[in-house]
């Protein structure tokens, strides 16, 4: 069995890896070619900082993969060694996957400041100070130390006290996913970004006007000071019931203009009234599922294979070791269902905006892409397994827009912008 769970995390490594190939691949060759959506300069610099990031991104998952290989072969069970001597059981589960947790983020740390201060600094996107990165950092893992062990201790509990501890374990990990999307605008307002509320009457009177229109109800509409950290443009909904906040970046009010802003809420608007949100927690709550009936029910011969015993900490520990597994396989699924809904959401977005409301969107999805320096084609293969958003190109012309492009492989487009 044992070795039945690293051929199949072995697997995963080399799909992932040969996806990314490909799509390096495919940028290479046809970033020198004729652009599309972008001038040639951006085109071809977008381009650079796609390979780059997927190259990153090979280095991690090959990493990660050493990573896995080592906590399977003797890492548990140093763990296990280094915590025996801890008298409460419970607390014994927390220390030894809570420090499961902190190695493993201390590990991915140089991945982390890499990519922001070496790639992205390079590129022109990163806004943010060393001192800014380490704050943040650290609220990070002051706050996954803190609520990471409550969860940990829940868990711990439900395995030893209910004989279907997977079934009421899946319950508590989805009421806490279900909570996290309710307190995150909160969260981050509190300790991340500067929430302030939108001065621009006028812009904020016909926000409102689009959200009565959808029966959105919402706290407020609030700006975040996001260009301390990132000059990408972005906006987000966030939070249920009356917590619900309209959040916009302060660069995407600075580059777009108000119809344009009106058509990305519109879309965004969309996604509520449709209940995609609704639809992907579910979607969510499913992988959970899956995964949890999966662990929840491995043969004992794992355990004697790893050469340790049956205990809550181990079973915590397997599940995180394969999530991304289950994420990659669940990702497809998920990928139709999300770009089936981000074309409803276009459609909405359109018409909310009025008689212009499809140029207007198609303009605000342009500026995007030009903004954010988001390469706009990608191989179909990568499409397959990592899009959300259907790729930029198809968007256009389901608005009805023509940029001119006819070569088959822009309708792979790629767009790297949530909106």
């Amino acid at each position: 069995m044992l070795m039945t769970l690293v051929g199949i995390y072995s697997l995963y490594v080399l799909i992932t890896i040969y996806v990314s190939v490909m799509q390096i691949g495919y940028i290479n060759q046809i970033k020198r070619k004729t652009p599309v959506l972008l001038t040639a300069n951006d085109f071809l610099k977008a381009g650079n900082y796609a390979v780059a990031k997927e190259k990153l991104s090979i280095v991690n998952v090959f990493i990660e993969y050493l990573v896995f290989i080592v906590w399977i072969a003797f890492g548990i069970s140093w763990l296990h060694s280094a915590f025996i001597a801890t008298p409460n059981a419970a607390m014994m589960n927390i220390e030894i996957v809570m420090s499961f947790i902190i190695i493993n983020s201390i590990i991915s740390i140089p991945f982390s400041y890499y990519e922001k201060f070496v790639l992205d600094e390079a590129f022109g996107f990163n806004k943010s100070t060393l001192g800014q990165w380490i704050k943040d950092t650290l609220i990070s893992f002051v706050m996954t130390l803190l609520l990471g062990s409550l969860v940990v201790w829940g868990i711990y509990e439900i395995i030893e006290n209910f004989a279907l501890w997977w079934l009421w374990s899946f319950v508590f990990i989805f009421a806490i996913v279900i909570m996290i999307n309710m307190l995150y605008p909160t969260f981050r307002a509190m300790f991340f970004d500067k929430l302030t509320p939108l001065e621009d009457e006028e812009l904020d009177s016909e926000i409102k006007r689009l959200m009565d229109t959808t029966g959105f109800v919402s706290s407020g509409v609030f700006v975040s000071d996001a260009s301390k950290r990132d000059g990408r443009l972005n906006a987000y909904f966030g939070g249920f019931g009356k917590s619900k906040r309209v959040v916009l970046f302060d660069t995407l009010l600075e580059k777009l203009s108000t119809k344009e802003l009106l058509a990305v809420l519109g879309h965004e608007l969309g996604h509520f009234a449709h209940g995609d949100v609704f639809k992907n927690i579910a979607l969510v709550g499913g992988m959970l599922f899956v995964m949890f009936a999966i662990f929840g029910n491995l043969p004992d011969s794992l355990y004697l294979e790893m050469g340790i015993a049956k205990e809550p900490y181990v079973i915590m520990i397997l599940l995180m070791l394969f999530m991304p597994v289950l994420g990659f396989i669940m990702m497809p699924i998920m990928g139709v269902v999300s770009r089936k809904n981000e074309y409803a959401a276009d459609k909405m977005g359109s018409e909310l905006g009025g008689a212009a409301g499809e140029i207007e969107l198609a303009n605000a999805l342009k500026k995007l892409v030009e903004e954010n320096k988001s390469f706009p084609l990608s191989h179909p293969l990568y499409i397959f397994f990592h899009y959300t958003h259907p790729p930029v190109i198809e968007r256009l012309k389901e608005l009805g827009v023509d940029i001119g492009y006819v070569e088959r492989s822009g309708i792979e487009g790629k767009c790297e912008v949530d909106i």
